[in-house]
């Protein structure tokens, strides 16, 4: 079974899903992405809006084969052979899963990588975007050199 997330729920989080809005909570300033309705931290429930840069550094990879694929991105991977999943720390801190696009070889730990909006998948007739991470966005410099 996937993730799916109903036609509702996919248009209340569009804002973290498009621009990559996070929390930063009003009592000890911890930094939560996605939104939540208490910091993890310190459990306030005052927090002000954050726009995260979507810059950050690879922490950790995988390869997903269209064995491992979740439904949604089944035709994806059997498509292209597989697709790279990343836990990517942010520049502010917070660590987040993504697809990792636009690669001319493996990543590494370390990699410097950019979050860019792109189409995901077509569930119950609305298509789906969100971010992925790319190493190749005009003037990123990649510290790896990859």
């Amino acid at each position: 079974m996937g993730a799916h997330v109903s036609v509702p729920m996919y248009h209340r989080t569009l804002p973290q899903r498009l621009r990559l809005e996070a929390q930063r909570c009003s009592a000890c300033g911890q930094v939560q992405f996605p939104p939540r309705a208490a910091c993890e931290a310190c459990r306030a429930a005052d927090s002000e809006v954050l726009a995260l840069s979507g810059r950050g550094t690879v922490h950790a990879w995988t390869f997903i084969t269209a064995a491992g694929a979740p439904p949604e991105f089944s035709d994806q991977a059997a498509q292209a052979g597989g697709y790279y999943v990343a836990i990517v720390e942010l520049e502010e801190g917070p660590r987040i899963t993504a697809q990792l696009t636009d690669l001319t070889e493996a990543p590494a730990v370390g990699d410097r990588v950019t979050a860019v909006v792109r189409k995901l998948y077509r569930e119950e007739g609305v298509q789906r975007y969100g971010f992925k991470f790319t190493m190749r966005v005009a003037g990123a410099a990649n510290e790896s050199g990859s």
